[in-house]
């Protein structure tokens, strides 16, 4: 296309805020922001400039690459490739974003080009993404009457055929692998409801007790704590997604708070530990960030399969809740994403008053 240029957007640097390469930075935030606005009428899911200065620079378990398409010298489009250097070393997570005005004009397939041959010159196969739409209306089904639904391999859920998102990714050679439901939980929680989940949840969490830290974890507890992230990515659901466990120990704890410090993200974790071994069974973290007070970010949550059945991924969550009320006083609101098929912490949203506020389709294109 005459007029239309792709280039590498240069990973930010400490001190170059007035720099060019801050420029492109900022343009390709201001895309994402824009589709933000368009989607969901507010900035509630998008990053700052402090955490995007922060994220595009990367991390030994991490490599992380922008794109930027002009046209005619005006920002059009994005994609990024995140390329795991640890583990799913075969893999890369790709996105895409073109502004409204500049669709249907073959930019956003030119964008995925670039960004698959960057996956491919660094020995991917594997080429993964995600998008997420917002619901036809509060609590209600996001595939409307009369239309066609195209279901996830994973057997649970599935995405409207018609979205122009699920059209670009089957005509570019992906198969939807997992459907996740985001939702939003209005704050505060009243009182009495958390009351009797967490009576429940204590009636049935004999020998075990809630710990809770902000920011930093305990010295004494980030072995554990490690231990237990590492089962992340083995006991949650990922359908057929390329997925390794990770590897995680006290220095990727760190490195991964330090990321969150610079970034101005403040991680509340609450974690539920076993008396008798003091092994960590459960934890769930909540992230607030100073540029977006209204809204706290459910990161991620887990109960070791062995201790699953005792409610305890409801008695962290509750706990969490409880101290982002007295923490975070300005939050209105929580923020969750959950597959389909994990009808447990569904269920647990649900209890606590998580409403459907949109759905998000995985996608996956294997080489071999």
């Amino acid at each position: 296309m005459s007029g239309l240029s792709i280039t590498a957007v240069a990973r930010p640097q400490p001190g170059d805020e007035g720099t060019a390469r801050a420029a492109d930075l900022r343009a390709c935030r201001a895309l994402r922001d824009g589709l933000h606005m368009a989607k969901w009428g507010n900035l509630d899911r998008a990053s700052t400039l402090r955490e995007d200065q922060e994220y595009w620079r990367g991390t030994e378990y991490e490599e992380r690459l922008q794109f930027l398409a002009t046209l005619d010298g005006v920002p059009a489009g994005t994609a990024s490739v995140l390329l795991p250097l640890q583990e799913n070393t075969a893999a890369a997570w790709i996105d895409v974003l073109v502004a409204a005005p500049y669709r249907r004009q073959g930019i956003g397939r030119r964008l995925l080009e670039v960004a698959e041959d960057a996956a491919r010159s660094r020995g991917r196969r594997v080429f993964e993404g995600y998008c997420e739409e917002p619901v036809a209306g509060q609590g209600k089904a996001w595939l409307q009457a009369g239309q066609e639904e195209l279901p996830a391999k994973s057997g649970s859920g599935g995405v409207p055929l018609n979205l122009a998102s699920t059209r670009f990714a089957l005509a570019s050679g992906y198969e939807l692998e997992q459907v996740e439901r985001s939702s939003r939980l209005l704050l505060p929680v009243e009182p009495d409801v958390l009351d009797s989940l967490e009576a429940d949840a204590v009636a049935h969490a004999g020998g075990y007790r809630v710990l809770g830290w902000r920011g930093r974890c305990p010295e004494a507890l980030v072995d554990a704590y490690a231990a237990l992230r590492g089962r992340m990515t083995a006991d949650v659901p990922t359908a057929g997604l390329e997925s390794e466990e990770e590897e995680w120990d006290a220095a990727r704890v760190r490195a991964e708070e330090q990321g969150w410090e610079r970034s101005g993200v403040e991680a509340l974790v609450a974690a539920v530990q076993h008396s008798g071994t003091g092994d960590l069974a459960a934890f769930t973290v909540l992230s607030c960030r100073p540029e977006r007070p209204q809204v706290l970010i459910q990161e991620d949550t887990l109960v070791a399969g062995p201790h699953r059945g005792r409610r305890l991924g409801m008695l962290a969550k509750i706990a969490n809740i409880r101290r982002a009320g007295d923490e975070c006083p300005a939050a209105e609101s929580v923020i969750t994403w959950n597959a389909s098929e994990n009808r447990h912490m569904l269920a647990i949203n649900i209890s606590l008053g998580f409403k459907p506020s949109g759905f998000e389709g995985e996608w996956q294109k294997r080489l071999e």
